[in-house]
């Protein structure tokens, strides 16, 4: 018989710590918060739960700059807290994946605080990456590469060299080369394993190695321009595989321990589907997001492309595909896809609950970002004085920030704080939320049975009931359609069908679907709407 890897078909939730659920009153999220809100998750029906960075950190990128890998932020708590946050979850059957950030730390950190101190040629100093800068005394720096978030991708230091860091001065790079560094970074992973960790999520999992001399690259600014990592000499260097497979050898090790599998997920960032496919080959990740999906524009012809190019290059080599429509670095789908509408019943919602039913599926795991069930829209009008992500202040435009999707989650009541937090009514969150956020509350979703939160549920509960939809057979067969429309089958009949256009079509199934995102009568298929069947094709 077949064995069945759960990570497979899994279906995570993505918990941003600091605006998911505050215990204590001062305006942030914690992991209290998470461990009170593990019941509600319970109830959505994921199979476990994906944490942001919680490590003690100065918080120049809200955690992704951490000074302390092996302790947790006071901020958020301590590890008593997180081994009763562990508890919980291993008494409701979720699993507990963490952030683990490898390709960079903070300026804090002891062993970066120990380079600056060390000064030029030092053995500290090659954890990371210094070098000495160009032209008249060295003010130029070594190269000509700029930072995905803006600016050059150098520092200097008051001695003269330069470091190097593909984010922010506050996150510099390691040099992987260094055999220390991935000596340490495995030490982290058994010290969260110990805890009963059941994987983890990896930052910027194509970096780590950058072309070992650091040449100029031919558009410097590539990574700077689409916000992702295009320049070839700082990413996807083909040393970072035998990283993922030293990694899931620990993990291996842990499972033979006990029989409980431990997960790696990426994010991956690269050209092509073929080479996602490499890094989920079967001794490296066992999971990497294939964010196509996510930047598809709403059109029949362009979803049918990127899936079928999963399907074929990675699906098509025995490996799972990982689904994902929003995370934290994103515009939520329901302003993606069009202009949202309060209580959620415009343009943008209906496509966003459309693309939530395809998602779901599609043969693999899938991803959900917290408030993606509530069909939360981005909050484009935060003003500038209350803007944090470093984007913002490195280069002084708003395009891009990702303030928006990650402001504080709406649980109860008509106004801020809406239930996150402990404090008393109007505490400041830190993000202010929006008055419309009283329509996306959860307690206002849970009584609605046609809420996004509902839609979920139930999507969620057939997925885990239909043995055609998660991994299944892990095929996929496409259906011919009406221009605008796409349908497919998964396995023994379970279709499902979308309508990317805005006029009804007629259905491919004659009979009442199983579930849809929106009315769908017997027969029809309105626009922006998606359905399952079962019929007999």
């Amino acid at each position: 018989m077949k064995r069945h890897h759960w990570w497979r078909d899994a279906v995570i939730y993505q918990v941003y710590v600091r605006s998911f659920l505050d215990s204590t009153g001062d305006g942030v999220g914690d992991l209290a918060g998470v461990r009170a809100g593990l019941p509600y998750l319970k109830k959505l029906g994921v199979d476990g739960v994906w944490l942001s960075p919680f490590y003690p950190s100065p918080q120049h990128d809200h955690g992704y700059d951490v000074a302390n890998y092996r302790d947790v932020d006071p901020l958020f708590g301590d590890l008593a807290e997180f081994d009763l946050l562990m508890a919980d979850a291993r008494r409701l059957g979720l699993r507990i994946l963490l952030d683990i950030v490898p390709n960079h730390c903070s300026s804090e950190h002891p062993w970066f605080r120990a380079a600056l101190a060390a000064g030029p040629g030092s053995e500290e100093r090659a954890r990371f990456h210094f070098a000495e800068g160009r032209g008249p005394d060295g003010a130029e720096p070594p190269n000509n590469w700029h930072a995905m978030f803006g600016g050059p991708a150098w520092t200097r230091t008051d001695d003269g060299q330069w470091y190097l860091h593909m984010f922010t001065p506050e996150q510099p790079d390691w040099n992987w080369r260094h055999p220390e560094i991935p000596a340490e970074f495995e030490e982290v992973l058994r010290f969260w394993l110990d805890r009963g960790v059941d994987g983890f999520r990896i930052d910027v999992a194509a970096g780590l190695f950058k072309h070992p001399e650091l040449p100029d690259s031919d558009d410097p600014e590539a990574d700077a321009r689409t916000r992702d990592s295009v320049n070839p000499l700082a990413w996807n260097q083909p040393e970072v595989h035998d990283v993922w497979r030293r990694w899931r050898a620990v993990c291996e090790e842990y499972t033979a321990r006990d029989g409980r599998e431990r997960l790696l997920v990426g994010e991956v960032s690269v050209p092509t589907a073929r080479e996602h496919a490499a890094y989920v080959r079967p001794d490296e990740l066992h999971q990497a997001f294939f964010f196509d999906l996510l930047g598809a524009p709403w059109d029949a012809d362009a979803f049918r492309k990127v899936i079928s190019e999963a399907m074929r290059d990675i699906a098509g080599t025995g490996s799972t595909l990982t689904w994902v429509l929003n995370n934290h670095d994103q515009v939520r789908t329901v302003t993606r896809y069009g202009e949202p509408a309060p209580g959620g019943s415009g343009l943008g919602a209906a496509r966003a609950r459309a693309a939530a039913l395809l998602m779901l599926a599609l043969p693999g795991a899938a991803y959900i970002y917290q408030g993606e069930e509530l069909g939360l829209p981005e909050v484009v009008d935060l003003p500038d004085d209350v803007l944090t992500d470093p984007v913002f202040h490195r280069t002084g435009s708003r395009a891009r920030v990702r303030d928006g999707c990650r402001v504080p989650l709406p649980w109860s009541g008509q106004a801020s704080p809406f239930g996150f937090t402990t404090g008393v009514e109007g505490v400041r969150t830190w993000l202010p939320q929006p008055d419309y956020f009283a329509e996306y509350a959860t307690e206002r979703a849970l009584a609605d049975t046609r809420s996004f939160w509902h839609l979920y549920r139930d999507g969620l509960q057939l997925r885990a009931s239909l043995p055609q939809l998660g991994d299944g057979d892990g095929t996929l067969r496409w259906l011919d359609t009406e221009p605008g429309v796409l349908a497919f089958t998964r396995g023994d009949g379970l279709v499902c069908a979308v309508n990317f256009g805005t006029a009804p079509t007629t259905a491919p199934v004659p009979g009442t679907p199983l579930l849809a995102s929106g009315p769908c009568p017997a027969g029809e298929l309105p626009g922006s709407t998606a359905a399952w069947w079962l019929a007999d094709l």
